[in-house]
């Protein structure tokens, strides 16, 4: 085990979950000091935490005296007779003079917003839904936009009236974001004229029209000049018109713990995506949790994350400032006009909370960014997710970033809009590993017989219910597909599609997605445990590990894309052979090692294994709209099933 960094007892000391723990009377010395101890009572006593958590949080609204309903998932109704607003909470923390939001973006410049400025245009908006829109509670709010500040608005003034907020990406096509917005019947629809990334320019106003002429039932379009120099888009009334006008009066509509706040989408490689829908209660809580307790997020914290509105991790980032943080939004492309851009931004900045993918870290590794010389003497935490971070990764933050940051590894899901394992700032940082389970989160590792196992790989479950649950899937009124979903592996408890592995000391690896583990003769691996070793290589780009049919088996196929002036010669394949056998066991090497131009994407930047290996089943995927790269998947169709 090698520790990379440690936490001082003053650091720790002021972290807020410190304060957390030293708020709680029952809580013993153990349980004020040590994590495990803490995470145990937490699950133990799982009403009682989160009831703790809303006081400590600060939550506006009435919490009611019951906490759980009932225990039986799905089903479990959290706080039965609370009262509460989204948006309220998420602007009551912020001093009305500081900086709330600092929007960078490649096709226009900064733009900045103080609490009161952002709270003024929230209401202006909220005012413009309700009463010229006739936007009602449970409404749809629809954006194709990108992380913009208009975005922020948009989520919070709809919220702020009750309606429910859904988003897609700019980069989506057409097809991409009328599988989502058309299930989902939105009233009100704000749209960009186009986005800036990689120093050109994408203009969306033939998207635009399209989907005019097909949703149904749209009170208003609304949009937003991304690109300054971009066309109008007809049919839409300006953002400018709508916030130089006043339209009325509201305020925030309190309404029960559960009601729905978000609509999220399932990649929809598969088919078409699924509508997952969260509660206002359930979100807000967690976040709470997750950012104040977890992350150490407050009012002196300035935050950034990359993401796109596509991905859950805009949702995240949105709630911090439930913190009275400063948010740093970024819409553009992470490695232009070079990867060291973000890093060189963040020193600008004074950035603490630094957000972005495990991706991202790899490609600053491979791509040699030194940002030792970048002024980051402000950062304190980075996260990382998307998919599992590399040992190398993480050598290589704390050798050129800051040897004394706090890495962050989490995970979790677009199915919870937050995590179950991840960062905490009591804990060491060891190489390769998300520090622990997160409070309240009751998370084990199951074997086939759902026997709770430690020190090898198993499910992802949580055994218990937890607020951040979905409150189900849009139109499945008998929750059928839901159910199917996560409760059918393990009846009554959830099963999240991750293969995961528990140490002695509660640290974590997931090893990828259990929907794609390997089982070559019976045996399951997870492809994570193979990127983990080909990816160090310099001569390797990138790869995708999937398992291909034969003989009433499975065998591991690698395939991989090559840097720069490289050639996949028998002696690199050698090495990549004998690099996974000496790192993991033979069962793990690869019968067949092929190069492609490209690996597969979603838009959020996680590897698409599952439609590969239906094709190598001979099988076609249903949906590719949510594929960053979908014209990649020709090289695939070659190595199929005859």
């Amino acid at each position: 085990m090698t520790v990379l960094y440690r936490p001082s007892e003053s650091v720790r000391e002021r972290t807020q979950l410190t304060a957390f723990a030293k708020s709680i009377p029952e809580l013993g010395p153990e349980q004020r000091s040590q994590y495990s101890a803490l995470h145990r009572w937490s699950v133990i006593n799982i009403e009682a935490f989160w009831s703790h958590l809303w006081d400590f949080a600060g939550v506006l609204g009435d919490k009611g005296e019951v906490v759980l309903e009932s225990h039986t998932m799905p089903g479990a109704r959290w706080f039965p007779e609370a009262r509460l607003n989204f948006s309220e909470n998420l602007l009551a923390r912020g001093n009305p003079d500081d900086t709330a939001i600092i929007a960078l973006s490649e096709s226009r410049s900064e733009i900045r917003y103080s609490y009161q400025e952002l709270a003024d245009q929230v209401e202006r908006l909220a005012a413009y839904l309700k009463h010229h829109c006739d936007v009602q509670a449970g409404d749809r709010v629809a954006a194709y936009l990108g992380n913009t500040a208009e975005a922020i608005i948009g989520m919070l003034a709809a919220s702020r009236i009750g309606a429910v907020w859904t988003s897609a990406s700019p980069d989506f096509g057409y097809e991409g974001v009328f599988d989502r917005f058309g299930q989902v019947q939105p009233k009100a629809v704000i749209v960009g004229n186009g986005y800036g990334y990689g120093g050109k320019q994408h203009d969306r106003a033939s998207v635009v029209s399209r989907l005019q002429q097909s949703l149904d039932g749209v009170a208003s379009w609304l949009s937003v000049d991304c690109l300054v120099q971009g066309k109008a888009l007809p049919g839409c009334t300006a953002w400018s018109d709508v916030m130089a006008q006043h339209w009325g009066e509201t305020e925030p509509l309190r309404l029960p713990f559960d009601h729905p706040l978000y609509i999220l989408y399932s990649s929809g490689t598969t088919g078409k995506p699924k509508c997952i829908v969260h509660s206002a209660g359930g979100t807000l809580l967690q976040h709470a949790k997750e950012l104040m307790l977890h992350g150490d997020i407050d009012q002196r914290s300035v935050f950034f994350y990359f993401t796109t509105t596509g991905w859950m991790m805009w949702n995240w980032l949105a709630s911090g400032l439930m913190t009275g943080a400063t948010l740093v939004l970024f819409d553009g492309n992470p490695t232009y006009p070079d990867a060291s851009m973000l890093w060189q931004m963040a020193g600008r900045l004074g950035v603490t909370h630094f957000g972005t993918s495990a991706k991202f870290l790899s490609a600053c590794r491979k791509l040699g960014v030194k940002t030792s010389q970048q002024d980051l003497h402000k950062l304190r935490v980075i996260f990382s997710t998307g998919s599992p971070l590399a040992p190398e990764d993480y050598d290589w933050v704390y050798q050129w970033v800051k040897p004394d940051v706090m890495l962050h590894s989490i995970s979790g899901g677009t199915d919870i809009v937050s995590c179950f394992v991840g960062g905490n700032p009591w804990l060491p940082v060891v190489k390769g590993k998300i520090q622990a389970a997160n409070l309240g989160m009751d998370i084990q590792a199951w074997n086939d017989e759902g026997q709770a196992v430690v020190g090898e790989k198993g499910e992802l479950v949580c055994a218990q219910p937890a607020p951040c649950m979905p409150i189900g899937f849009w139109d499945d009124p008998d929750d059928e597909r839901y159910r199917a979903a996560y409760f059918e592996r393990f009846p009554g408890v959830w099963a999240h599609g991750d293969f995961i592995e528990f140490d002695t000391e509660g640290q974590v690896v997931i090893h990828g997605r259990s929907d794609t583990t390997l089982n070559p003769g019976g045996v399951r691996i997870g492809t994570a445990e193979i990127y983990r070793q080909v990816e160090t290589l310099a001569e390797i780009q990138d790869s995708l590990v999937v398992g291909r049919p034969v003989d009433g088996d499975v065998e591991v196929i690698l395939f991989v894309t090559l840097a720069a002036n490289q050639s996949l010669t028998e002696s690199l394949v050698k090495t990549v052979r004998q690099r996974i056998r000496d790192n993991t066991t033979p069962r793990h090497v690869p019968a067949e090692i092929i190069q492609v131009s490209a690996i597969p994407y979603t838009r959020s930047g996680k590897k698409v294994e599952l439609a590969v290996t239906q094709i190598l089943r001979g099988e076609e995927p249903k949906n590719l709209t949510a594929m960053a790269n979908p014209e990649c998947l020709d090289d695939y169709r070659a190595h199929a099933k005859k």
